[in-house]
Order: structure tokens, then sequence, then C-alpha cells
């Protein structure tokens, strides 16, 4: 029974990374569409390029912790398959210069945010899939 809460928070981890993934990519192509709306609506941090990177910094650190803690279950790396060209993507979107080019800007880093929400949704299948038995060791 001690290790259920665990494995519960893993689970919810990774469904709460997966989201989390999704809306950043669903906000960073979206974004140069709303940049004149945001600030109408009080969400004018949301444009922010600190935010931004710390959002990208948080979703990274919590998607390895969760796919690092999925792999020591069900032993597969193909979650993290995902996550490195991901991770790598993301950085490669606030590298460049983003005033100078929005749309490279936002094709990177979204496409980085599916990745990375793809890497969550792998590693919950396989999770969900992993048979304890002799040989996994638990």
């Amino acid at each position: 029974m001690a290790r259920r809460n665990p494995i519960r928070f893993a689970h919810l981890a990774d469904r709460f990374g997966a989201t989390a993934s999704f809306v950043c990519a669903l906000h960073c192509a979206a974004l140069p569409l709303l940049l004149a709306v945001l600030p109408a609506l009080g969400l004018g941090f949301l444009a922010d390029h600190a935010f931004e990177r710390g959002f990208i910094a948080c979703a990274s650190v919590l998607a390895l912790a969760s796919l690092a803690f999925g792999f020591r279950r069900h032993r597969r790396l193909r979650a993290f398959w995902f996550l490195v060209p991901g991770v790598v993507l993301l950085i490669a979107g606030i590298v460049i210069d983003i005033d100078g080019r929005p749309l490279v800007h936002a094709l990177l880093v979204s496409l980085g945010g599916m990745l990375v929400a793809l890497s969550h949704v792998t590693n919950l299948r396989l999770a969900h899939r992993h048979v304890h038995d002799a040989a996994c060791g638990h």
C-alpha cells in the first residue's frame, strides 16, 4: 500500500504535465493573434517573455521528473523520445530573437509543447500497461 501514493502522484503529475504542455502549445500558437486582446482582458502578463521562460522551465522540470518516475516503474525509454526533442524545440524557441522572428518562435515552442505533452501521454500509457511480475522487481 505504501507504493500506491507515489504511483497516484506520478499519474496526476503526468496528467497535469500533459494538460499544461498542451495549453502551452495552444498559447504559443495563438499568441501572435491575441497580442492586442490580452492587455484589454487583463492578461497581458501571458505575453511577457519572462513568464514564458518561467513556464517552459517549470514544464520541462515537471516533465523530466514525471518521466523519470514513470521510467522507474515501466523501464521503457519511449516517452523520452518525445521529451528530449520537445525540450530542445522549446529552448530553441526562446533563444531565437523573439521580436524579430515571431512566427519561427511560435512554431518552435508550439511543436515543442506538443511533443512534451505527447511524452506525458506516452508515459501514462506505458505506466498503465505495465504489469507487475517477478521480472520487474516490484
